[in-house]
Protein backbone atom coordinates (compact mmCIF):
# COMPACT_ATOMS: atom_id res chain seq x y z
CA UNK A 1 0.00 0.00 0.00
CA UNK A 2 1.44 3.34 -1.02
CA UNK A 3 1.51 6.36 1.24
CA UNK A 4 -1.08 8.26 -0.81
CA UNK A 5 -3.75 5.56 -0.38
CA UNK A 6 -2.92 4.57 3.20
CA UNK A 7 -6.08 6.14 4.58
CA UNK A 8 -8.89 5.11 6.89
CA UNK A 9 -11.95 3.69 5.15
CA UNK A 10 -15.49 2.74 6.03
CA UNK A 11 -16.29 -0.95 6.17
CA UNK A 12 -17.41 -0.58 2.58
CA UNK A 13 -13.90 0.58 1.64
CA UNK A 14 -14.65 4.27 1.00
CA UNK A 15 -12.23 6.97 2.27
CA UNK A 16 -13.08 8.57 5.63
CA UNK A 17 -12.85 12.36 5.97
CA UNK A 18 -11.94 12.44 9.69
CA UNK A 19 -11.06 9.98 12.43
CA UNK A 20 -11.59 12.56 15.18
CA UNK A 21 -14.40 14.94 14.37
CA UNK A 22 -18.00 14.10 13.62
CA UNK A 23 -20.07 16.25 11.31
CA UNK A 24 -22.05 18.94 13.12
CA UNK A 25 -23.96 22.13 12.47
CA UNK A 26 -21.32 24.66 13.49
CA UNK A 27 -18.53 24.00 15.95
CA UNK A 28 -20.86 23.26 18.87
CA UNK A 29 -24.08 22.40 17.07
CA UNK A 30 -25.96 19.09 16.86
CA UNK A 31 -24.28 16.20 15.05
CA UNK A 32 -25.59 14.93 11.75
CA UNK A 33 -27.27 11.52 11.71
CA UNK A 34 -26.10 11.05 8.15
CA UNK A 35 -22.45 11.14 9.25
CA UNK A 36 -21.98 7.62 7.91
CA UNK A 37 -18.62 6.91 9.59
CA UNK A 38 -19.78 8.14 13.00
CA UNK A 39 -22.88 5.95 12.87
CA UNK A 40 -20.89 2.98 11.59
CA UNK A 41 -18.29 3.27 14.37
CA UNK A 42 -20.88 3.56 17.16
CA UNK A 43 -23.08 0.78 15.78
CA UNK A 44 -20.10 -1.55 15.37
CA UNK A 45 -18.86 -0.69 18.87
CA UNK A 46 -22.23 -1.65 20.35
CA UNK A 47 -21.90 -5.07 18.75
CA UNK A 48 -18.20 -5.81 19.01
CA UNK A 49 -18.56 -8.56 21.59
CA UNK A 50 -20.35 -11.88 21.45
CA UNK A 51 -21.95 -13.38 24.58
CA UNK A 52 -19.31 -14.91 26.80
CA UNK A 53 -19.30 -18.65 27.30
CA UNK A 54 -21.69 -19.73 30.06
CA UNK A 55 -19.03 -22.24 31.15
CA UNK A 56 -15.26 -21.82 30.64
CA UNK A 57 -15.65 -18.09 29.98
CA UNK A 58 -12.21 -17.08 31.30
CA UNK A 59 -9.38 -18.53 29.27
CA UNK A 60 -6.61 -18.20 26.75
CA UNK A 61 -4.74 -20.33 24.29
CA UNK A 62 -2.15 -20.82 21.60
CA UNK A 63 -1.43 -22.69 18.39
CA UNK A 64 1.01 -25.54 17.94
CA UNK A 65 1.61 -29.00 16.54
CA UNK A 66 1.02 -32.59 17.51
CA UNK A 67 3.64 -35.12 16.43
CA UNK A 68 3.15 -38.87 16.68
CA UNK A 69 6.09 -40.59 18.37
CA UNK A 70 4.55 -43.97 19.17
CA UNK A 71 2.62 -46.53 17.12
CA UNK A 72 -1.06 -46.94 17.94
CA UNK A 73 -2.09 -47.80 14.39
CA UNK A 74 -3.41 -51.20 15.48
CA UNK A 75 -5.98 -49.39 17.65
CA UNK A 76 -7.15 -46.56 15.34
CA UNK A 77 -7.01 -45.67 11.68
CA UNK A 78 -7.38 -41.93 12.45
CA UNK A 79 -4.82 -40.17 10.23
CA UNK A 80 -3.57 -37.81 12.94
CA UNK A 81 -2.46 -40.77 15.11
CA UNK A 82 -0.56 -42.72 12.44
CA UNK A 83 3.22 -43.14 12.88
CA UNK A 84 5.17 -39.99 11.98
CA UNK A 85 2.12 -37.80 11.42
CA UNK A 86 2.27 -34.11 12.35
CA UNK A 87 -0.91 -32.09 12.79
CA UNK A 88 -1.53 -28.40 13.47
CA UNK A 89 -3.67 -27.66 16.50
CA UNK A 90 -5.19 -24.97 18.68
CA UNK A 91 -5.32 -25.30 22.49
CA UNK A 92 -7.54 -23.30 24.84
CA UNK A 93 -7.22 -23.40 28.62
CA UNK A 94 -9.82 -21.96 30.96
CA UNK A 95 -11.52 -21.96 34.33
CA UNK A 96 -14.97 -23.53 34.59
CA UNK A 97 -17.13 -21.33 36.79
CA UNK A 98 -15.71 -17.80 36.59
CA UNK A 99 -16.85 -15.07 34.26
CA UNK A 100 -14.60 -13.60 31.58
CA UNK A 101 -13.26 -10.91 33.92
CA UNK A 102 -12.72 -13.21 36.91
CA UNK A 103 -9.21 -14.07 38.17
CA UNK A 104 -7.81 -17.14 36.45
CA UNK A 105 -6.14 -18.31 39.68
CA UNK A 106 -9.40 -19.14 41.49
CA UNK A 107 -9.70 -22.72 42.73
CA UNK A 108 -11.50 -24.45 39.90
CA UNK A 109 -10.98 -27.23 37.36
CA UNK A 110 -9.17 -26.05 34.24
CA UNK A 111 -10.53 -26.64 30.78
CA UNK A 112 -8.12 -28.32 28.34
CA UNK A 113 -9.66 -28.02 24.86
CA UNK A 114 -7.85 -29.01 21.67
CA UNK A 115 -8.72 -28.58 18.01
CA UNK A 116 -6.68 -30.76 15.64
CA UNK A 117 -6.72 -29.55 12.02
CA UNK A 118 -6.36 -33.05 10.55
CA UNK A 119 -6.21 -34.23 6.96
CA UNK A 120 -9.64 -35.81 7.51
CA UNK A 121 -11.36 -32.78 9.04
CA UNK A 122 -11.25 -31.13 12.45
CA UNK A 123 -11.06 -33.34 15.54
CA UNK A 124 -11.96 -31.59 18.80
CA UNK A 125 -10.99 -33.03 22.18
CA UNK A 126 -12.64 -31.10 25.00
CA UNK A 127 -11.36 -32.10 28.43
CA UNK A 128 -10.07 -30.80 31.76
CA UNK A 129 -6.96 -30.93 33.92
CA UNK A 130 -8.67 -33.70 35.93
CA UNK A 131 -9.51 -37.21 34.67
CA UNK A 132 -13.02 -37.14 36.17
CA UNK A 133 -15.96 -34.75 36.57
CA UNK A 134 -18.59 -33.82 39.17
CA UNK A 135 -21.51 -35.65 37.55
CA UNK A 136 -22.06 -38.62 35.25
CA UNK A 137 -25.27 -37.59 33.49
CA UNK A 138 -25.73 -34.50 31.31
CA UNK A 139 -29.27 -33.99 32.58
CA UNK A 140 -27.70 -32.56 35.76
CA UNK A 141 -25.19 -30.28 34.04
CA UNK A 142 -27.27 -27.05 33.99
CA UNK A 143 -28.08 -27.54 37.68
CA UNK A 144 -24.44 -28.13 38.57
CA UNK A 145 -23.31 -25.00 36.74
CA UNK A 146 -26.09 -22.91 38.30
CA UNK A 147 -24.90 -24.04 41.74
CA UNK A 148 -21.37 -22.79 40.97
CA UNK A 149 -22.45 -19.42 39.57
CA UNK A 150 -24.26 -16.56 41.35
CA UNK A 151 -27.45 -16.20 43.36
CA UNK A 152 -30.19 -14.48 41.35
CA UNK A 153 -31.01 -12.00 44.12
CA UNK A 154 -27.70 -10.83 45.56
CA UNK A 155 -25.63 -11.78 42.48
CA UNK A 156 -23.06 -13.30 44.82
CA UNK A 157 -21.40 -16.69 44.67
CA UNK A 158 -22.64 -18.84 47.52
CA UNK A 159 -20.89 -21.69 49.35
CA UNK A 160 -24.16 -23.02 50.74
CA UNK A 161 -25.46 -23.45 47.20
CA UNK A 162 -22.30 -25.27 46.08
CA UNK A 163 -22.17 -27.66 49.00
CA UNK A 164 -25.91 -28.25 48.89
CA UNK A 165 -25.57 -29.54 45.33
CA UNK A 166 -22.37 -31.53 46.00
CA UNK A 167 -23.65 -33.28 49.11
CA UNK A 168 -26.94 -34.15 47.37
CA UNK A 169 -24.94 -35.49 44.41
CA UNK A 170 -22.55 -38.02 45.98
CA UNK A 171 -21.10 -38.90 42.57
CA UNK A 172 -19.28 -35.55 42.82
CA UNK A 173 -16.99 -36.79 45.62
CA UNK A 174 -14.14 -37.93 43.40
CA UNK A 175 -13.91 -34.65 41.46
CA UNK A 176 -14.40 -32.47 44.55
CA UNK A 177 -11.50 -34.32 46.17
CA UNK A 178 -9.36 -33.45 43.14
CA UNK A 179 -10.62 -29.88 43.22
CA UNK A 180 -9.85 -29.34 46.90
CA UNK A 181 -6.42 -30.92 46.48
CA UNK A 182 -3.30 -29.55 44.84
CA UNK A 183 -4.61 -29.89 41.27
CA UNK A 184 -7.27 -27.27 42.00
CA UNK A 185 -4.59 -24.54 41.81
CA UNK A 186 -2.06 -25.21 39.04
CA UNK A 187 0.92 -22.85 39.01
CA UNK A 188 0.37 -22.27 35.28
CA UNK A 189 -1.41 -23.86 32.36
CA UNK A 190 2.01 -25.03 31.19
CA UNK A 191 2.52 -26.95 34.44
CA UNK A 192 -0.67 -28.98 34.54
CA UNK A 193 -1.75 -32.24 32.94
CA UNK A 194 -4.72 -32.58 30.62
CA UNK A 195 -7.22 -35.36 30.16
CA UNK A 196 -9.88 -36.24 27.61
CA UNK A 197 -11.73 -37.38 30.77
CA UNK A 198 -14.47 -39.19 28.80
CA UNK A 199 -14.15 -42.68 27.42
CA UNK A 200 -13.95 -42.68 23.61
CA UNK A 201 -14.02 -45.39 20.98
CA UNK A 202 -11.13 -46.05 18.62
CA UNK A 203 -11.59 -48.19 15.50
CA UNK A 204 -8.70 -49.83 13.63
CA UNK A 205 -8.27 -50.18 9.89
CA UNK A 206 -9.62 -53.72 10.17
CA UNK A 207 -12.72 -52.57 12.07
CA UNK A 208 -11.60 -53.75 15.51
CA UNK A 209 -12.98 -51.56 18.31
CA UNK A 210 -11.37 -50.36 21.54
CA UNK A 211 -12.32 -48.08 24.41
CA UNK A 212 -9.71 -45.42 25.21
CA UNK A 213 -8.91 -42.56 27.57
CA UNK A 214 -6.53 -39.67 26.74
CA UNK A 215 -3.78 -38.48 29.11
CA UNK A 216 -1.64 -35.39 28.35
CA UNK A 217 1.32 -35.26 30.74
CA UNK A 218 3.01 -31.88 31.08
CA UNK A 219 6.73 -31.99 30.32
CA UNK A 220 7.28 -28.86 32.43
CA UNK A 221 6.47 -30.76 35.63
CA UNK A 222 3.32 -30.45 37.70
CA UNK A 223 3.56 -27.33 39.84
CA UNK A 224 0.91 -25.79 42.08
CA UNK A 225 0.06 -22.55 43.84
CA UNK A 226 -0.67 -22.40 47.54
CA UNK A 227 -4.05 -21.02 48.44
CA UNK A 228 -2.40 -17.89 49.84
CA UNK A 229 -0.40 -17.31 46.66
CA UNK A 230 -3.44 -17.88 44.46
CA UNK A 231 -5.48 -15.41 46.50
CA UNK A 232 -2.69 -12.83 46.37
CA UNK A 233 -2.20 -13.22 42.62
CA UNK A 234 -5.95 -12.93 42.02
CA UNK A 235 -5.81 -9.45 43.52
CA UNK A 236 -2.67 -8.44 41.65
CA UNK A 237 -3.18 -9.93 38.18
CA UNK A 238 -6.52 -11.42 37.16
CA UNK A 239 -4.89 -12.58 33.89
CA UNK A 240 -1.93 -14.36 35.46
CA UNK A 241 -2.24 -17.63 33.52
CA UNK A 242 -3.04 -15.91 30.20
CA UNK A 243 0.05 -13.73 30.63
CA UNK A 244 2.27 -16.66 31.62
CA UNK A 245 1.47 -18.75 28.54
CA UNK A 246 1.81 -15.83 26.15
CA UNK A 247 5.13 -14.74 27.67
CA UNK A 248 6.59 -18.26 27.61
CA UNK A 249 5.82 -18.70 23.91
CA UNK A 250 7.04 -15.18 23.12
CA UNK A 251 10.45 -15.95 24.62
CA UNK A 252 10.68 -19.29 22.79
CA UNK A 253 9.99 -21.47 25.85
CA UNK A 254 7.49 -23.66 24.06
CA UNK A 255 5.47 -25.87 26.45
CA UNK A 256 5.02 -29.53 25.57
CA UNK A 257 2.82 -32.39 26.71
CA UNK A 258 3.26 -36.12 26.13
CA UNK A 259 0.05 -37.84 25.04
CA UNK A 260 -0.59 -41.40 26.13
CA UNK A 261 -3.78 -43.44 26.04
CA UNK A 262 -5.28 -46.23 28.07
CA UNK A 263 -6.77 -48.91 25.83
CA UNK A 264 -9.52 -51.27 26.97
CA UNK A 265 -10.52 -54.15 24.72
CA UNK A 266 -14.09 -53.69 23.52
CA UNK A 267 -15.42 -56.81 25.25
CA UNK A 268 -13.98 -55.87 28.67
CA UNK A 269 -16.52 -53.08 29.21
CA UNK A 270 -19.52 -55.31 29.90
CA UNK A 271 -17.87 -57.23 32.72
CA UNK A 272 -15.45 -54.65 34.14
CA UNK A 273 -15.77 -54.14 37.89
CA UNK A 274 -17.21 -50.63 37.54
CA UNK A 275 -18.90 -48.82 34.67
CA UNK A 276 -15.99 -47.79 32.39
CA UNK A 277 -18.15 -45.08 30.80
CA UNK A 278 -18.80 -43.31 34.11
CA UNK A 279 -17.15 -39.84 34.00
CA UNK A 280 -16.71 -39.87 37.79
CA UNK A 281 -14.34 -42.86 37.56
CA UNK A 282 -10.75 -43.44 36.43
CA UNK A 283 -9.35 -46.67 35.03
CA UNK A 284 -6.47 -47.92 37.24
CA UNK A 285 -3.22 -47.94 35.31
CA UNK A 286 -2.52 -51.38 36.71
CA UNK A 287 -5.48 -52.65 34.65
CA UNK A 288 -4.86 -50.55 31.53
CA UNK A 289 -1.35 -49.07 31.38
CA UNK A 290 -0.48 -45.92 29.45
CA UNK A 291 0.57 -46.34 25.82
CA UNK A 292 2.62 -43.56 24.22
CA UNK A 293 1.06 -41.71 21.27
CA UNK A 294 2.94 -38.45 20.71
CA UNK A 295 3.91 -34.95 21.77
CA UNK A 296 1.96 -31.70 21.70
CA UNK A 297 3.91 -28.44 21.48
CA UNK A 298 2.48 -24.92 21.66
CA UNK A 299 4.68 -22.53 19.71
CA UNK A 300 2.58 -19.68 18.31
CA UNK A 301 0.55 -17.04 20.12
CA UNK A 302 -2.72 -15.82 18.64
CA UNK A 303 -2.47 -12.64 16.59
CA UNK A 304 -5.90 -11.49 17.74
CA UNK A 305 -7.47 -12.85 20.92
CA UNK A 306 -11.08 -12.23 19.93
CA UNK A 307 -10.84 -13.65 16.43
CA UNK A 308 -8.72 -16.69 17.31
CA UNK A 309 -9.53 -17.56 20.92
CA UNK A 310 -12.86 -16.02 21.89
CA UNK A 311 -14.46 -17.09 18.61
CA UNK A 312 -12.79 -20.51 18.62
CA UNK A 313 -15.45 -23.18 18.98
CA UNK A 314 -14.66 -26.65 20.31
CA UNK A 315 -17.26 -29.40 20.09
CA UNK A 316 -17.04 -33.09 21.08
CA UNK A 317 -19.25 -33.78 18.06
CA UNK A 318 -16.26 -33.11 15.77
CA UNK A 319 -14.95 -36.63 15.17
CA UNK A 320 -12.83 -38.04 12.35
CA UNK A 321 -12.80 -41.56 10.89
CA UNK A 322 -11.32 -44.00 13.40
CA UNK A 323 -12.61 -42.12 16.46
CA UNK A 324 -16.16 -42.24 17.82
CA UNK A 325 -18.27 -41.76 20.92
CA UNK A 326 -18.89 -44.20 23.76
CA UNK A 327 -21.99 -44.77 25.91
CA UNK A 328 -20.64 -42.14 28.36
CA UNK A 329 -23.86 -40.24 29.14
CA UNK A 330 -22.05 -36.96 29.79
CA UNK A 331 -20.22 -37.23 26.47
CA UNK A 332 -23.44 -37.95 24.58
CA UNK A 333 -25.09 -34.88 26.11
CA UNK A 334 -22.08 -32.69 25.33
CA UNK A 335 -22.10 -33.85 21.71
CA UNK A 336 -25.36 -31.92 21.35
CA UNK A 337 -24.89 -29.06 23.78
CA UNK A 338 -21.47 -27.75 22.74
CA UNK A 339 -22.20 -27.35 19.05
CA UNK A 340 -25.58 -25.85 19.89
CA UNK A 341 -23.95 -23.34 22.25
CA UNK A 342 -21.63 -22.21 19.46
CA UNK A 343 -24.51 -21.69 17.03
CA UNK A 344 -26.13 -19.43 19.63
CA UNK A 345 -23.02 -17.64 20.91
CA UNK A 346 -20.90 -17.12 17.80
CA UNK A 347 -23.41 -17.77 15.06
CA UNK A 348 -25.01 -20.34 12.80
CA UNK A 349 -21.96 -20.35 10.53
CA UNK A 350 -19.29 -20.29 13.26
CA UNK A 351 -17.49 -23.19 11.57
CA UNK A 352 -16.68 -20.90 8.59
CA UNK A 353 -14.55 -18.55 10.69
CA UNK A 354 -10.84 -18.99 9.89
CA UNK A 355 -9.94 -20.32 13.35
CA UNK A 356 -12.63 -23.01 13.11
CA UNK A 357 -12.33 -23.79 9.42
CA UNK A 358 -10.93 -27.25 8.65
CA UNK A 359 -7.99 -27.58 6.31
CA UNK A 360 -9.96 -30.11 4.28
CA UNK A 361 -12.57 -29.00 1.74
CA UNK A 362 -16.08 -28.69 3.17
CA UNK A 363 -18.79 -30.24 0.98
CA UNK A 364 -22.22 -30.25 2.58
CA UNK A 365 -25.81 -29.24 1.99
CA UNK A 366 -26.21 -26.63 4.69
CA UNK A 367 -27.62 -23.38 3.41
CA UNK A 368 -27.84 -19.70 4.31
CA UNK A 369 -27.98 -18.41 7.90
CA UNK A 370 -26.45 -15.28 9.37
CA UNK A 371 -22.88 -14.39 8.32
CA UNK A 372 -22.60 -17.12 5.73
CA UNK A 373 -19.80 -16.37 3.27
CA UNK A 374 -18.81 -19.79 1.95
CA UNK A 375 -21.03 -21.25 -0.74
CA UNK A 376 -21.01 -23.73 -3.54
CA UNK A 377 -21.35 -22.88 -7.20
CA UNK A 378 -24.79 -22.08 -8.52
CA UNK A 379 -24.88 -25.44 -10.32
CA UNK A 380 -24.28 -27.47 -7.15
CA UNK A 381 -27.53 -28.86 -5.75
CA UNK A 382 -28.60 -27.97 -2.22
CA UNK A 383 -30.31 -31.27 -1.50
CA UNK A 384 -29.47 -34.95 -1.29
CA UNK A 385 -29.88 -37.41 -2.80
CA UNK A 386 -29.50 -35.83 -6.23
CA UNK A 387 -28.66 -36.97 -9.75
CA UNK A 388 -26.68 -33.97 -10.88
CA UNK A 389 -23.26 -34.60 -9.42
CA UNK A 390 -23.56 -33.25 -5.87
CA UNK A 391 -21.44 -34.78 -3.09
CA UNK A 392 -22.61 -38.11 -1.69
CA UNK A 393 -22.00 -39.76 1.66
CA UNK A 394 -19.21 -42.32 1.85
CA UNK A 395 -19.82 -45.20 4.25
CA UNK A 396 -16.46 -46.61 3.18
CA UNK A 397 -14.66 -43.57 4.61
CA UNK A 398 -15.91 -44.45 8.08
CA UNK A 399 -16.14 -48.21 7.80
CA UNK A 400 -17.80 -49.71 10.85
CA UNK A 401 -17.31 -46.81 13.26
CA UNK A 402 -20.15 -47.77 15.60
CA UNK A 403 -21.65 -50.90 17.06
CA UNK A 404 -22.16 -50.28 20.75
CA UNK A 405 -25.50 -48.56 20.13
CA UNK A 406 -27.09 -51.95 19.47
CA UNK A 407 -25.19 -53.85 22.15
CA UNK A 408 -27.63 -53.03 24.96
CA UNK A 409 -25.25 -50.48 26.48
CA UNK A 410 -27.71 -47.59 26.12
CA UNK A 411 -29.94 -47.42 29.17
CA UNK A 412 -31.12 -44.92 31.73
CA UNK A 413 -28.99 -46.29 34.58
CA UNK A 414 -25.93 -48.54 34.70
CA UNK A 415 -25.42 -48.34 38.46
CA UNK A 416 -26.28 -51.99 39.12
CA UNK A 417 -24.32 -53.59 36.28
CA UNK A 418 -20.86 -53.50 37.86
CA UNK A 419 -19.95 -54.51 41.43
CA UNK A 420 -17.81 -51.43 42.19
CA UNK A 421 -20.17 -48.73 40.92
CA UNK A 422 -20.11 -46.74 44.17
CA UNK A 423 -19.63 -42.99 44.47
CA UNK A 424 -16.98 -42.70 47.19
CA UNK A 425 -14.58 -45.61 46.58
CA UNK A 426 -12.21 -43.97 44.10
CA UNK A 427 -12.20 -40.69 46.00
CA UNK A 428 -11.17 -42.59 49.13
CA UNK A 429 -8.45 -44.42 47.23
CA UNK A 430 -7.14 -41.08 45.96
CA UNK A 431 -6.93 -39.76 49.53
CA UNK A 432 -5.41 -42.87 51.14
CA UNK A 433 -3.18 -44.32 48.43
CA UNK A 434 -2.26 -41.53 45.98
CA UNK A 435 -1.78 -38.42 48.14
CA UNK A 436 1.19 -38.15 50.48
CA UNK A 437 0.98 -36.71 54.01
CA UNK A 438 1.67 -33.12 52.91
CA UNK A 439 -0.90 -33.34 50.14
CA UNK A 440 -3.46 -34.73 52.58
CA UNK A 441 -2.75 -31.86 54.97
CA UNK A 442 -3.28 -29.33 52.18
CA UNK A 443 -6.45 -31.12 51.13
CA UNK A 444 -7.86 -30.81 54.65
CA UNK A 445 -6.83 -27.17 54.85
CA UNK A 446 -8.44 -26.37 51.50
CA UNK A 447 -11.67 -28.16 52.37
CA UNK A 448 -11.84 -26.44 55.75
CA UNK A 449 -11.24 -23.01 54.19
CA UNK A 450 -14.09 -23.55 51.73
CA UNK A 451 -16.52 -25.31 54.08
CA UNK A 452 -16.05 -22.69 56.79
CA UNK A 453 -18.12 -20.33 54.64
CA UNK A 454 -21.16 -22.64 54.78
CA UNK A 455 -23.80 -21.00 57.00
CA UNK A 456 -26.48 -23.69 57.47
CA UNK A 457 -25.87 -26.16 60.35
CA UNK A 458 -27.89 -28.91 58.66
CA UNK A 459 -25.85 -28.48 55.51
CA UNK A 460 -22.61 -28.64 57.50
CA UNK A 461 -23.68 -32.03 58.85
CA UNK A 462 -24.18 -33.23 55.30
CA UNK A 463 -20.73 -31.90 54.37
CA UNK A 464 -19.13 -33.79 57.27
CA UNK A 465 -20.97 -36.97 56.24
CA UNK A 466 -19.86 -36.46 52.63
CA UNK A 467 -16.18 -36.33 53.54
CA UNK A 468 -16.52 -39.14 56.07
CA UNK A 469 -17.93 -41.29 53.27
CA UNK A 470 -14.82 -40.48 51.24
CA UNK A 471 -12.51 -41.32 54.13
CA UNK A 472 -13.33 -41.62 57.84
CA UNK A 473 -10.14 -39.92 59.03
CA UNK A 474 -10.54 -37.12 56.49
CA UNK A 475 -14.12 -36.54 57.63
CA UNK A 476 -13.07 -36.42 61.28
CA UNK A 477 -10.33 -33.89 60.57
CA UNK A 478 -12.66 -31.64 58.59
CA UNK A 479 -15.31 -31.81 61.32
CA UNK A 480 -12.78 -31.09 64.05
CA UNK A 481 -11.43 -28.03 62.28
CA UNK A 482 -14.72 -26.54 61.12
CA UNK A 483 -16.89 -27.32 64.14
CA UNK A 484 -14.74 -28.25 67.14
CA UNK A 485 -17.75 -28.41 69.50
CA UNK A 486 -19.77 -30.73 67.26
CA UNK A 487 -20.33 -34.36 68.32
CA UNK A 488 -17.43 -36.52 67.21
CA UNK A 489 -14.97 -33.62 67.23
CA UNK A 490 -12.74 -34.58 70.13
CA UNK A 491 -9.43 -34.11 68.36
CA UNK A 492 -7.24 -31.04 68.54
CA UNK A 493 -7.06 -29.45 65.07
CA UNK A 494 -3.34 -28.92 65.58
CA UNK A 495 -2.90 -32.63 66.29
CA UNK A 496 -4.66 -33.67 63.09
CA UNK A 497 -2.48 -31.45 60.94
CA UNK A 498 -4.79 -28.58 60.05
CA UNK A 499 -2.77 -25.86 58.37
CA UNK A 500 -3.43 -22.44 59.81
Amino acid sequence: MTEENHYTTTQAGAPVASDEHSQSVGADGPIALHDVYLVEKLAQFNREKVPERIVHAKGGGAFGTFTVTGDVSKYTRAALFQPGATTDLLARFSTVAGEQGSPDTWRDPRGFALKFYTSEGNYDLVGNNTPVFFIRDGIKFPDFIHSQKRLPGSHLRDHDMQWDFWTLSPESAHQVTWLMGDRGLPASWRQMDGFGSHTYQWISATGEKFWIKYHFKTQQGNEILTQDDADRIAGEDADFHIRDLSAAIERGDYPTWKLSVQVMPYEDAASYRFNPFDLTKVWPHSDYPLIEVGTMELNRNPENYFAQIEQATFAPSNFVPGIAASPDKMLLARIFSYADAHRYRVGTNHAQLPVNLPKTEVRDYSKDGAARYQFSSATTPVYAPNSVGGPAASPAAHGDDSGWESDGLLQRSTATLHPEDDDFGQAGTLVREVLDDDQRDRLVSNIVGHVSKVTRPDLLERVFAYWTSVDAELGARVRAAVSPEAPGSNEDPAEVGILQ
